[in-house]
């Protein structure tokens, strides 16, 4: 039988906003797990204490870019429009549904003008310490990875600039052990560094602290890179942004330096290829912990010999080609390499001639890094049991955490436009997912001892 029922929209009703939502509503989960009030200290500098105009509730606009950054709202546009409709967001934030919500003018003001990078960090080490505290944090183990995101700027609004190329963090170190070898092998040392080269890059008109990144497959655009680490349960540990032109390897020092500083306990750093570098190596290695690493792609012609066939003799300082003849040191170049050359007049005989060189003087020329044993050691590590089962976790973690990040959390793009800005974003964006994992273990484990008090005196 069919029935028509229509209500009245314009009838008044008398209703609980708490009634509304659902018992085991993500946010009320969220609201018991940690004390928002602490937000009021990191923020109480940034107002005045006793002159002009009531603001808005510092903790409601972090509870609305949490709402963002946890249900992947694209924009605070977006976020305050949907604060205003959804009774969840407004029990969350403490108003009732004749209340009138803030505007996302007021939100975008805020964190723009007002939130510090300093007051944001501050958030997300509060989190992570929170976390830390209840016992799920495990930084023993970190996994490293980097992931690019896309610029709120046009690929095809770009200029050419001349710019002076960045130096290398270890660039004295590695000057004074070059000098010190070549002093060894009684060849006149290098002098003092040339000044810089320059370079030629493509910046952004719109976003000029942004980088074009085209890798593989991927369409050329302008991005950032997010340099992450987490642990073995997918918590993110800490972040650093870079442009989008910057590599992996050298986007490292900055977040190992930090999550180091945070976290001494570190043990273990697992990443992949593309960190595996002698100083990145070297560095993790002198700070007696393990670099875990997969194999590396031989950076080798097709049909010819591998590098690693041409063997490192320590004891004589020479390289053995895989027809067992000496190759004798030559010298060590600015980069750190040392050479090794054979003779023409042996090697063009060789029957393996044609896999080894194609030398118009029959001469092959091999390079190894005065850090090569760095690499050894790293590649040893690399066929170990214990190792090899830690680099399979890297699929359920850090790669897990930028699944969902892009696919859960609108991390694909960001509308922000300014290293700063974007940092923020990443790190606020971050926070959230730390948070939102930590809020659902702990609402899993209060119901498991609830589950156990109800049943304990069936049992005793």
């Amino acid at each position: 039988m069919l029935q028509k029922d229509r209500k009245e929209r314009d009838q008044v009703e008398f209703v609980s906003i708490e009634a509304l939502v659902p018992k085991e509503h993500l946010l009320r989960k969220i609201d018991v797990a940690v004390d928002f009030n602490k937000i009021y200290n990191f923020v109480e500098d940034l107002y005045c204490p006793d002159n002009g105009r009531p603001s808005i509730d510092p903790v409601v606009l972090f509870k609305m870019t949490l709402i963002q950054h946890v249900f992947g709202i694209p924009s605070l546009r977006k976020t305050a429009e949907e604060v205003r409709m959804n009774v969840g967001y407004r029990w969350f934030l403490g108003y009732l549904l004749n209340e009138e919500t803030p505007h996302f003018s007021t939100l975008s003001y805020n964190f723009k003008h007002r939130y510090t990078p300093e007051v944001v960090e501050k958030i997300f080490d509060w989190i992570l310490n929170e976390i830390n505290n209840a016992g799920y944090l495990s930084p023993e183990t970190v996994f490293v990875d980097g992931t690019h995101i896309k610029a709120n700027a046009n690929i095809k609004k770009v200029v050419k600039k001349e710019i002076p190329k960045a130096a290398k963090i270890y660039e004295k170190q590695l000057m004074d052990e070059i000098n010190k070898d070549r002093e060894e092998h009684d060849k006149k040392p290098f002098d003092v560094p040339k000044p810089p080269e320059k370079k030629i890059v493509n910046e952004s008109t719109t976003d000029p602290e942004s980088g074009v990144f085209h890798k593989g497959e991927h369409k050329k655009c302008l991005a950032y890179a997010a340099q992450t680490a987490c642990d073995k349960h997918g918590y993110i540990v800490d972040v650093t942004v870079n442009p989008g032109n910057v590599h992996d390897s050298t986007a490292f020092d900055g977040l190992y330096d930090r999550m180091t500083k945070k976290h001494p306990e570190i043990e273990t750093v697992v990443m992949d290829a593309g960190y595996k570098t002698p100083w990145i190596c070297k560095k993790v290695f002198d700070d007696k912990r393990i670099p875990v690493l997969p194999s590396k792609r031989p950076m080798s012609k097709t049909g010819f010999f591998r590098p690693c066939e041409y063997v490192y003799d320590n004891y004589y300082d020479c390289v053995l080609c895989p027809e067992n003849q000496v190759l004798n040191y030559a010298a060590t170049n600015k980069e750190g390499y040392k050479e090794f050359k054979s003779k023409g007049y042996i090697c063009k005989d060789c029957p393996s001639i044609g896999f080894c060189t194609q030398s118009s003087k029959h001469e092959k020329l091999v390079t190894k890094h005065i850090w090569q044993e760095y690499l050894e050691r790293a590649e040893d590590i690399r066929h170990m049991p214990k190792y090899k089962a830690i680099y399979e976790k890297r699929k359920e973690t850090i790669e897990r955490v930028f699944a969902d990040a892009k696919e859960k959390h609108a991390m694909r793009y960001t509308n922000h436009r300014g290293l700063s800005q974007v940092t923020n974003w990443v790190r606020l964006k971050f926070a959230a997912m730390n948070l939102k994992k930590y809020a659902i273990h702990r609402w899993k484990e209060l119901l498991i001892y609830l589950r156990f008090m109800i049943f304990k005196p069936i049992f005793a």
